[in-house]
């Protein structure tokens, strides 16, 4: 009975030092992992830096060279004294020299833009005659400056005309009256088109737009059924 207990201690001595040792390794185990997440959570921290430094080197790495803002041109020509201009041109006639007048105090009626219209080496000169009383244009030219001075490369002085600059090309706009038509109250218009070529504009093409009479008019009511 007493080696039987004795057994029976032993083995149970022997289950519980096996049980210690089984603790021990699940201890050590544990600490292993513990250790391991330690290590990777170390590890996951030091890659923070370690991204932190390779933006840093990107960030601190030589800039693109950015070129110097060009200055740019202000592309306000050199204004001319368009009245001069047309009372000493030849080819100006007498009754619009007779039109161009100060209609208050020293105001003249012209109208004057500047363009590239003859692929010259300055900016050419559009100027339109006008009347003071109606605004009616009596005399559209363009002048090139040529050899210190401007010459004279285009006229019309069909009244009433006016010419504008429209993407490089001289645009002419001629109203057409028809018998009885006031002046305020064209009934058409042609536009046409010139382009400079070979040291003179040629007309590239034209159109024909009639004005509605029925503008400004008031319909009458439909009468109720």
């Amino acid at each position: 009975m007493r080696g039987l207990s004795a057994g029976r201690t032993l083995g149970g001595t022997g289950r519980t030092a096996g049980a210690a040792s089984a603790t021990v390794v699940v201890f050590v185990a544990l600490g292993v992992l513990l250790s391991g997440c330690g290590a990777g959570g170390t590890g996951a921290r030091d890659e923070g830096p370690a991204h932190a430094e390779a933006a840093a080197g990107v960030a601190t790495a030589s800039p693109v060279a950015t070129p110097s803002p060009v200055p740019t041109p202000s592309g306000v020509p050199d204004r001319v004294d368009a009245v001069r201009l047309v009372k000493s041109d030849p080819r100006v006639s007498t009754a619009v020299k007779r039109e161009l007048k100060p209609c208050v105090a020293d105001e003249y009626p012209v109208d004057v833009s500047y363009g590239d219209l003859t692929d010259g080496v300055a900016q050419d000169v559009v100027v339109n005659v006008l009347t003071c009383g109606d605004a009616v244009g009596v005399g559209s030219y363009v002048y090139r400056e040529q050899d210190g001075g401007y010459r004279n490369v285009f006229r019309s002085e069909e009244p009433p005309v006016y010419a504008e600059i429209d993407r490089g090309d001289l645009v002419v706009t001629k109203q057409v009256y028809e018998r009885g038509d006031p002046v305020s109250d064209p009934s058409g218009e042609n536009v046409i088109t010139y382009r400079w070529s070979a040291d003179h504009f040629t007309e590239e093409h034209r159109t024909h737009n009639d004005y509605s009479n029925a503008v400004g008019t008031v319909p009458s009511p439909v009468p109720a059924p």
